[in-house]
């Protein structure tokens, strides 16, 4: 094998779960870069690298060296230092400073902060905070060194490696040894599979009871971000098999000593993880304690309150309205459930109408930030987030909303409900004061919460709670062919693809995925822009039924990225490309910075001297450590699933056989119901005819109905007055 020696210029690819890397490195002593490619996982711009490999020929890009192995070292001409100075490594030396220390200290610059950092008063501009600063990032460094060259041979990433410093501090190598599988459970990111090659590296044995342990409660929180609250066993023990590769009978007896020890639990062939157990019986017992609970907002004559209400807000209501205000005025609690256009924001504006008339003391709340936007958009009234009506207590991490200290209201209304998931539906409703009424409003035919669990169905399933499901789509509803086309497809049949230019949807035939990217890019940065004034950022979204392959949201995220936004100085942290100016989404709930699963943002600032990066989130600034950015992706192009809640003037969505594992129906109408003004689907209509054929929803394993089962008697059917519908 060769070797090469030099300092990264540049990152040009990076693809963070393997870490397959694709640089530039500069060799001393050469004029131009080398192309180096391999699995170089977290390496970064300045970094100085040893590399083992050999010399291929591109057929596209020419002349590279293939790296077998590499190892990071201290760089040891000036341009090398300099460039590792100014990567961002250490927090308070960006370009500026870099070059200045550089020229003051030379060779012995890394020499002078390692050994004499209050030298570093000499160069200009720099003052005791800021040495204060860069002695404490260097010697987090060093210590973060020992831990990287420790965690290096088992095949972690420096980015995860600081990670870990940054949650046991000195006792990282300590903490691994002992246990590295609670590096999957207290460190995002850090995975299984992760932690257990580090297990099998320090000897742990591949049959061990810890090994084994962890294997079932990691097979069960995976099978819980696929949306499964419990699992039957005879399908669980498989699974866990597959990862662990030891015996079934081995597996089958540690279930049975997790379940005797309450980590598991284990009913009717079925089984938990303990605190989704909990949470699921939690839903349970709170809506059988609001449904038996007198309400306090006092009765109303029914009939004479909607007779009003039609007065007050100048509209006629159908039939199916006026049941659902009627019982939206007099049910303990009740779901509204119904599709686009079917008057559910109608019908919400009627119920609090006529319950103001009562109290002042009433909550409007969704589970995202523009489900709450826009919900208060169509009321007139301020309407929160979920989180932020729960009020999360920092020090805790836990909600400072609950029973002991619920929410002041005697109404709450919630928009989008069906995108909760059990373990915030269990928050929510402990909140709820016992005397209040609750209002649950969503269209239960779209996907699933991100989340685990399928609640709302399950509440309506289970014939336990007062439900209206609304089915007549409205006059002015009806002229949109968004609307249309959505009901369509919720109805098993194909959509119209007839091209109105005025209109609010279109079909564009695609075969080839190369052809697919080039129209999606053209649509984005052109054509739509220009026909329709959407801002290319602001107006348009692209949604990928995937992640993966060339029309996936991944790819299509890098393609776009660059025709919208390039950039000579891309920011690579934890395998992922950010540059200023890029839409961003955040990929789990962060309740210290009061962002959420699903939001997207817009980056406005990368700091490498502070290493920090600031994203604006509908006007709210949020800063990141660059250790943080596993929490953010692309969001030029997202998956449906996670743009649930969120709507867009305009939506364009890839629709292709490649797709055909996800082409389901009710993802298909999620994603044509995000768009406001205009959809367009590209691709073929065999992948729509798969999708729309393919009703066969991917089967959550949930406890909740029959946990309601138990705890609440069955729900007669609401009397309504006959008088009613002829209002």
């Amino acid at each position: 094998m060769e070797e090469i020696y030099g300092y990264i210029d540049s990152i040009v690819f990076a693809e963070s779960e393997k870490g397959f890397t694709v640089a530039k490195l500069k060799e001393p002593k050469k004029k131009d870069p080398t192309w180096i490619v391999g699995i170089m996982p977290s390496v970064q711009p300045g970094e100085t690298i040893r590399c083992r490999g050999g010399w291929k020929i591109h057929p596209e890009y020419g002349q590279q060296f293939e790296v077998k192995s590499f190892e990071l070292q201290a760089p040891t001409d000036l341009l090398g230092i300099q460039k590792y100075l100014e990567s961002g490594m250490i927090k308070g030396i960006g370009p500026v400073y870099a070059e200045r220390i550089v020229k003051t200290f030379g060779l012995d610059t890394l020499d002078v902060i390692d050994k004499s950092p209050d030298r570093l008063l000499e160069v200009s501009g720099i003052g005791g905070k800021r040495v204060d600063r860069i002695k404490a990032c260097w010697l987090e460094q060093r210590s973060i060194r020992d831990v990287m060259i420790f965690l290096r041979g088992h095949g972690v990433s420096p980015s995860y490696a600081q990670k870990i410093f940054k949650t046991y501090g000195d006792r990282s190598i300590e903490k691994v040894r002992s246990n590295p599988f609670q590096l999957a459970k207290e460190i995002h990111g850090i995975g299984f599979r992760t932690a257990d090659s580090i297990a099998q590296g320090i000897g742990i044995p591949p049959d061990s009871p810890a090994r084994i342990d962890a294997g079932i409660e990691h097979t069960l929180w995976e099978l819980s971000n696929d949306g499964h609250v419990c699992y039957p066993l005879n399908e669980l023990v498989p699974e866990v098999e597959a990862i662990l590769q030891v015996p079934r009978e081995s597996i089958e007896k540690r279930i049975l000593a997790l379940v005797e020890n309450q980590d598991l639990v284990k009913e009717n062939d079925t089984v938990w993880v303990k605190p989704l157990f909990l949470t699921e019986i939690g839903i349970a017992r709170e809506l059988a304690r609001l449904s038996q609970s007198p309400c306090r907002i006092r009765s109303v004559q029914v009939d004479k309150a909607i007779h009003w209400v039609q007065q007050q807000l100048k509209i006629e209501l159908a039939p199916e309205q006026k049941i659902a205000v009627g019982l939206g005025v007099q049910e303990k609690l009740l779901i509204v459930t119904g599709g686009p256009g079917t008057g559910k924001s109608t019908i919400t504006k009627a119920i609090l109408s006529i319950t103001e008339k009562i109290s002042s003391r009433i909550i409007l709340a969704a589970p995202t930030g523009r489900a709450a936007k826009r919900m208060s958009e169509i009321t007139g009234k301020k309407a929160s987030t979920i989180h932020s009506l729960l009020e999360i207590d920092f020090a805790t991490g836990k909600f400072k909303r609950n029973k002991d200290n619920p929410l002041s209201c005697d109404l709450i209304i919630v928009d989008e409900a069906s995108m909760i998931d059990t373990q915030l539906m269990n928050h929510l409703l402990k909140a709820i004061p016992s005397e209040a009424r609750a209002i649950f409003i969503g269209d239960i035919d779209q996907l699933p919460s991100v989340g685990p669990g399928n609640v709302l169905k399950d509440i309506i399933q289970s014939e336990r709670v007062g439900v209206i499901q609304l089915k007549k789509i409205f006059r002015q509803a009806a002229g949109s062919m968004i609307i249309t086309n959505a009901h369509r497809i919720n109805q098993g049949e194909f959509p119209d693809l007839t091209y109105n230019p005025r209109g609010d949807f279109q079909f564009i035939e695609a075969e080839d995925p190369e052809e697919l990217v080039k129209i999606i890019v053209d649509l984005v940065a052109h054509r739509l822009p220009k026909s329709h004034r959407f801002h290319r950022f602001d107006d348009i979204q692209v949604l990928s039924p995937m992640k993966r392959g060339l029309i996936g949201s991944e790819n299509l995220n890098t393609v776009l990225q660059q025709q919208l936004n390039p950039s000579p100085t891309p920011l690579f942290r934890m395998g992922r490309c950010f540059h200023v100016g890029d839409k961003v989404m955040q990929i789990r709930n962060n309740y210290e910075k009061e962002v959420y699963n699903g939001d997207v943002g817009k980056i406005i600032e990368i700091d490498l001297s502070e290493q920090t990066l600031k994203v604006v989130f509908d006007g709210k600034i949020v800063p990141y450590d660059f250790i943080e950015m596993d929490e953010l992706v692309l969001a030029y192009a997202v998956s449906i699933h996670k743009y649930q809640g969120s709507e867009c003037p305009c939506v364009i969505i890839p629709v292709h056989t490649s797709h055909f594992k996800l082409l389901f129906r009710n993802l298909l109408y999620t994603g044509l119901t995000r768009g406001k003004k205009r959809v367009v689907f590209v691709g073929t209509k065999k992948a729509l005819a798969i999708a729309i054929r393919n009703e066969e929803v991917l089967k959550r394993h949930t406890g909740l109905k029959n946990a309601l089962c138990q705890f609440l008697p069955p729900k007669p059917v609401s009397r309504i007055p006959e008088s009613l519908a002829t209002i």
